[in-house]
C-alpha cells in the first residue's frame, strides 16, 4: 500500500481539494483507495457527507498515535492507496502523517508568502528523509504570456525536476463547485481542463510513487503526448523570489 499526504504549514493552500481529486482519479484507475482525515476543521468529512455512501471512505483520526494503526490495517485489509489530508501547521498528527508516509505532496499558491511557509513542512519532511514533491496551486488561468515564461521556467524546472510537481493546477470554480456537490473535479466536469490536470496530477504522482526518473516525471504528466503545461510568469518569479534552499531538502 502507498500513502500520500497533503501538508503545509499555512492554510488555504487547496490540501483537502487535491487530496480529492488524487484519491478519485487513483479510484478510477483501479485502486482500492482510503482517505483520513486529520484536520479538526473537517472539511474533508463534510465532503463525505455530502457524498453518501460512494467511495472513497473518509475515517476521522485526530490522534497521531492511531494514524500508523489505522494505515495498517488498511494494508491488511486490501487497500492499495491512502491519501490523508492534514490541518495547517505542523501538529503532532501531521508530522505523524508525514512519518508514515511514502510520499509528502506540499501544495503552495504562487506567492511568495505561500512558498516562504512551505519551510516548516520541508522541515519536518527532511527530518524524516520522506519523498516529497511541491504542488504549485490556485495559479492563475493560463494565457499567451504563458508562452513568453517559458524560458526562466526552465532554468526554474533544472532546479527542481525532481520535486515540483506537473502540472500546475490552475484556479477554477470548478473546484469549489465540486467540493459543494460532494464530487471531485474529474466527477463534477469530467471533460473540463480542471480535471485534465487532476488526471494528469495523478499520472505524475503514480510515477513519483513508482519510482521513475526525474527526467522522465514530465512526460508521466502528459500521457497524451502534449506539450507539458508552463508556469505563469507570477508563479515563476515566486519561487524564485522565495529563496529556499530546495536542494538542501533532497
Amino acid at each position: 500500500m502507498h500513502t500520500i499526504v497533503l501538508a503545509t504549514q499555512k492554510g488555504g493552500s487547496g490540501k483537502t481539494t487535491l487530496a480529492i481529486g488524487l484519491a478519485l482519479a487513483a479510484l478510477q484507475a483501479g485502486h482500492n483507495v482510503r482517505m483520513i482525515d486529520t484536520d479538526r476543521q473537517g472539511t474533508l468529512s463534510r465532503w463525505q457527507v455530502r457524498r453518501g455512501i460512494a467511495e472513497p471512505v473518509v475515517e476521522i483520526v485526530r490522534s497521531a498515535d492511531h494514524i500508523e494503526r489505522r494505515l495498517h490495517s488498511f494494508d491488511r485489509g486490501g487497500v492499495s492507496l491512502t491519501v490523508i489530508d492534514t490541518a495547517s501547521g505542523v501538529g503532532e498528527a501531521t508530522v505523524a502523517a508525514i512519518r508514515a508516509c511514502d510520499l509528502c505532496m506540499i501544495p503552495a499558491r504562487p506567492t511568495v508568502v505561500d512558498i516562504e511557509a512551505t519551510a516548516a513542512t520541508l522541515g519536518v519532511v527532511r527530518a524524516w528523509r520522506k519523498p516529497f514533491a511541491l504542488v504549485l496551486n490556485q495559479t492563475p488561468v493560463r494565457g499567451r504570456r504563458v508562452n513568453d515564461s517559458a524560458n526562466a521556467l526552465g532554468d526554474v524546472i533544472s532546479d527542481l525536476a525532481n520535486v515540483l510537481a506537473l502540472p500546475f493546477i490552475a484556479m477554477r470554480n470548478d473546484h469549489q463547485d465540486a467540493l459543494a456537490a460532494g464530487l471531485s473535479v474529474g466527477e463534477y466536469a469530467p471533460s473540463g481542463k480542471s480535471a485534465d490536470e487532476i488526471q494528469s496530477l495523478w499520472q505524475w504522482t503514480r510515477a513519483k510513487l513508482d519510482g521513475v526518473p526525474a527526467a522522465a516525471l514530465a512526460a508521466c504528466a502528459h500521457p497524451s503526448g502534449g506539450a507539458p503545461i508552463q508556469a505563469d510568469a507570477e508563479a515563476t518569479a515566486a519561487w524564485k523570489e522565495a529563496g529556499l534552499p530546495w536542494d538542501a531538502c533532497l
